[in-house]
């Protein structure tokens, strides 16, 4: 995995500006850590961080390809997991390699089908392409919107990156947020296309961006749609098997020790069984890791969600499938340490208030990273399967509004307690949030003389993957990339995607069991302790002393009147949280959800110092 930028810009010769684009690229510097390069000509310039996962001797970026009629230039992020057959393909065409990699076959594949080379990609990426033929920029994002790639447009060009830290150090951008920007960060929703930075924009999964000196035009080349289901239920299982033994297959090439990460839950359970048969054939164990907090399993305190402790689970899926497992344990008073929020604000460019659920991965990838450059992840399971609790909840399940948000805010107007009296109305958070689920449930596909049941599944679905699994894979992309990991996420792959999304319900939730197709197609490498597993959502450390400690350093912030956070978090409402008793609060998580958002708020704050146009 790498980071990208790079900036086109028809009213000037930029051959003379490296050192903003070199500005523009160390800021990328831990996605890729391995080397650096760059390449000015005239029109644009691009910058390229490089983490070395594959051809670590002959990969080097921007990678240049010369023509008789001028260089074409390419800077590029991912991995594309076909790229062996394509290159066969294209050496059948007529192209000659230097390298061995991938980043060279998506150059050549650009040479040979232009823009129509998005067909033949399968993987996830993000890149640029500056066509020095005709003075033509291309950029290129994958179909789930697994890499992530922004982009700002100025008066005469454009200027793109792997993340809003590197526009944001071009001196023509300003760190400004408005109202839409803070609605994004409230909202509990990631809108495709959205950024929360005044003027940017994120290209939307599955879009490719062209610009030239007429101008930028966007365009989507992938979507998800709605398809007639013929298979029997076996039939069924068999193809969601082979489609899934088929990506992790794919998805352990790599030049560098690789792992996989492993919660003892059906999803990365299912990936790892595969992985460890795949892995098999060539005489190699499978490496794991598991995150745990100190005295988690012998103190964990159940609830409706939060069924039992991950690492018994871990450990029988260890002995299942014989792995080389490390276990990651970690101290709470490290999870609340300012200096690991502020790593964790800084990698997301966002104040998510996710608090020790971030810093818990931030913390196990920086572990992970000392002993493997990749690792395999099982998020998009719960999308495409539906196995989120809301998805089998009767009243929650006919509720307008995005599901997880009325799950967690509940089913009445959901506004953000801490706003200021002043702001709230000015966000108008439950109005914003409406606007946006009509928008979303607007685009879902949909059979004719489909059931009303079948219909409402397929739009929880499409919800699901095109508004909440973005969310998940860009912290999944962010936390990971800021030690240098990459992370893939066999689930992912659009095949699957496409597939699952026109299962019946009837299947995917047959024996009134969730998940139902996924558990059948991986019972053979799954233990059944595991396979017949509750979902457990990710784990919160349950010590004591976490929230006190939060508590302590919300009061430290109180102290400071002028503070800047007060503009977005009333401060009435910061004091009485930071002084409740943990014990004594109603809604304990939501306390703990204030604390953390408070902290989040004021550490961004710092950070960027943002213009906040209210």
């Amino acid at each position: 995995m790498c980071g990208i930028a790079g900036w086109v810009a028809f009213d000037a010769d930029l051959t003379h500006q490296e050192e903003t684009v070199l500005d523009m690229t160390r800021s990328l510097r831990t996605r890729g850590p391995d080397a650096s390069g760059t390449w000015t000509g005239r029109h644009a310039a691009l910058g390229h961080q490089r983490l070395a996962v594959i051809d670590l001797d002959g990969g080097a970026q921007p990678m240049t390809a010369a023509t008789p009629d001028g260089p074409v230039v390419m800077t590029y992020s991912g991995e594309v997991y076909n790229f062996v057959a394509l290159r066969q393909e294209l050496r059948g065409r007529g192209h000659h390699f230097r390298t061995v990699g991938d980043t060279e076959v998506v150059l050549r594949a650009y040479l040979e089908w232009g823009d129509r080379l998005v067909e033949h990609l399968r993987g996830m990426y993000a890149f640029g392409i500056w066509d020095g033929r005709t003075d033509r920029l291309l950029l290129v994002r994958d179909r789930l919107g697994i890499k992530p790639l922004y982009y700002y447009r100025t008066p005469h060009g454009l200027l793109f990156g792997s993340e809003p830290k590197a526009l944001l150090a071009h001196p023509s951008v300003e760190a400004a947020v408005d109202h839409d920007g803070l609605r994004e960060i409230f909202l509990g929703v990631k809108t495709p296309g959205a950024a929360i930075w005044r003027g940017m924009r994120e290209l939307r999964p599955a879009s490719l961006l062209t610009l030239d000196r007429r101008g930028a035009r966007e365009r989507t080349y992938w979507s998800l749609t709605a398809r007639p289901h013929t298979e029997d239920p076996d039939a069924t299982t068999a193809h969601v098997e082979e489609l899934l033994s088929g990506s992790v297959r794919e998805q352990l090439v790599a030049d560098v020790p690789r792992c996989l990460l492993l919660s003892g839950g059906l999803d990365s359970s299912a990936i790892a069984g595969f992985a460890a048969d795949t892995l098999s054939g060539y005489g190699e164990r499978l490496r794991t890791f598991s995150v745990d907090f100190q005295g988690h399993t012998d103190h964990f305190t159940p609830d409706h969600h939060n069924v039992s402790p991950d690492a018994p689970h871990v450990h029988e899926v260890v002995k299942h499938l014989d792995t080389d497992h490390t276990d990651i344990v970690l101290d709470a008073g490290d999870l609340a340490r300012p200096d690991v929020r502020r790593t964790a604000v800084r990698a997301r460019d966002l104040p998510i208030g996710c608090g020790d659920m971030d810093h818990s991965l931030l913390q196990l990838f920086t572990a992970i990273r000392e002993q493997s450059t990749v690792a395999l992840s099982g998020e998009g399971a719960d999308e495409m399967f539906g196995g989120y609790w809301w998805f089998h909840d009767p009243a929650l399940r006919e509720t307008a509004g995005f599901p997880w948000l009325t799950a967690a805010l509940g089913r009445t107007r959901q506004e953000r307690a801490f706003l200021p009296e002043d702001l709230a109305p000015v966000l108008d958070l439950p109005g914003y949030a409406a606007y946006r689920y009509r928008e979303a449930l607007a685009a879902t596909p949909a059979l004719d003389g489909e059931s009303p049941a079948q219909r409402r599944s397929r739009e929880l679905l499409h919800l699901h993957l095109t508004r909440s699994l973005t969310g998940m894979l860009e912290r999944k992309d962010r936390l990971s990339m800021a030690v240098g990991l990459e992370v893939r996420v066999p689930f992912c792959d659009h095949r699957i995607a496409e597939y699952a999304f026109n299962v019946p319900w009837s299947l995917h939730t047959a024996q009134n069991r969730e998940k139902s197709v996924l558990r059948a197609a991986a019972r053979h490498v799954v233990p059944d302790g595991v396979l017949m597993r509750r979902k457990s959502p990710y784990p919160m450390t349950q010590d004591r002393h976490y929230v006190p400690a939060l508590q302590r350093q919300v009061r430290d912030v109180l102290a400071d009147p002028d503070h800047q956070v007060f503009a977005l978090f009333d401060r009435a409402a910061a004091t009485r949280a930071a002084h409740v008793g943990p014990t004594d609060h109603p809604r304990p998580q939501a306390l703990r959800a204030a604390l953390e958002k408070f902290l989040d708020l004021h550490t961004w704050i710092d950070l960027y110092s943002p213009r906040l146009l209210l």
